[in-house]
C-alpha cells in the first residue's frame, strides 16, 4: 500500500472540469507513488463543500502524507514529486497576501483574530488549492476541536489560523506550484509553471474555466520546448498584466 495520497474534492456540479483534470491528477499521483482519492460526498454539511476537506482526518489512518489539491487544477508533465521537495515535518502552501491582494488578505487575517483571538498572525495568508501535510499535522482536520471559519476565505482562514496557533513549520512553495491569475498579473507565464490553478474565473474573461483548461492541456501535451510556450495565450497574458498594473497603482494610493 502506498504511503502517500493525492486528495481532491469534486461534486457532481464540478463534473465537466473534473473529467478533464482528474486523469491528469491521477497520472501525477502515480508518478509520485501515491493513491488518488476523490472526496465527492457531503459528510459535514457545513454550508460550503470547501469544508469537506476535513474528511482527510480519517485518511491519516492509512496514509502518512497527503497532497490536498483542488480539482480546477492542471499539473504539467514536468512537475517534480512534491513529496520529495517538502520536508515531512512541514505543511506546504503558497501565500497570496502579495501584490494587489495584499491589503484584502491582511484584512481577513485581522478579522479572524478579532473573532477568535490574537495569536500573532500578521502575514502569510495561504491558498489551500495546493497543500501538503503529514500525519503529524492531523489535528488540523479535527473538526470536533477546531473552530470553523464561516466567512470569506473559508478553509484557507481556518487552517492558516491553526497552523500558526499550533506552531507548525511552513514550507512556502514557489508560485510555480500553485499558479493563479495573481501571478499572471505580474507577468508570469502560467504555461511555464508546474501547477496551474484556475481559481475564480481562471485566466480568461472570454472562456469558461473548462475551455481554458482544455486549451492549456492541449498545449502542454503538444509543446515540449519551453521556449515556444512564450508565444501562447499572449492576449490573455497581456490583459492580466494590464489588470495587475492598474491594481498595483490603485493599491499604492489606497493603503
Amino acid at each position: 500500500m502506498n504511503k502517500y495520497a493525492v486528495v481532491t474534492r469534486a461534486k457532481d456540479n464540478f463534473k465537466e472540469i473534473a473529467q478533464i483534470t482528474h486523469p491528469v491528477l491521477q497520472a501525477y499521483a502515480k508518478r509520485c507513488d501515491a493513491d488518488f482519492i476523490v472526496i465527492s460526498e457531503d459528510k459535514y454539511n457545513l454550508g460550503s463543500f470547501h469544508y469537506e476537506i476535513f474528511q482527510s482526518y480519517d485518511l491519516f489512518d492509512t496514509y502518512e502524507r497527503l497532497l490536498i489539491i483542488d480539482s480546477d487544477i492542471l499539473i504539467a508533465p514536468s512537475c517534480p514529486n512534491i513529496f520529495k521537495i517538502v520536508p515531512e515535518q512541514c505543511v506546504a502552501t503558497i501565500f497570496e497576501d502579495k501584490y494587489s491582494r495584499k491589503r484584502n488578505r491582511k484584512m481577513w487575517i485581522q478579522k479572524a483574530q478579532q473573532a477568535w483571538g490574537d495569536i500573532g498572525w500578521r502575514e502569510g495568508y495561504m491558498n489551500m488549492g495546493v497543500f501538503v501535510c503529514s500525519r503529524c499535522h492531523r489535528r488540523l482536520f479535527d473538526i470536533k476541536h477546531n473552530k470553523i471559519w464561516m466567512d470569506m476565505g473559508y478553509a484557507d482562514v481556518s487552517f492558516r489560523y491553526y497552523i500558526h496557533k499550533y506552531e507548525y513549520p511552513i514550507y512556502e512553495l514557489p508560485y510555480k506550484f500553485n499558479h493563479m491569475s495573481m501571478f499572471s498579473e505580474v507577468g508570469k507565464n502560467r504555461l511555464k509553471s508546474y501547477i496551474i490553478h484556475y481559481a475564480g474565473r481562471g485566466f480568461s474573461s472570454k472562456k469558461s474555466r473548462a475551455e481554458q483548461i482544455k486549451s492549456d492541456l492541449r498545449i502542454l501535451q503538444r509543446v515540449r520546448n519551453r521556449f515556444w510556450l512564450n508565444f501562447y495565450n499572449v492576449p490573455e497574458r497581456l490583459r492580466l498584466l494590464a489588470i495587475g498594473t492598474l491594481n498595483f497603482v490603485k493599491s499604492a494610493f489606497y493603503k
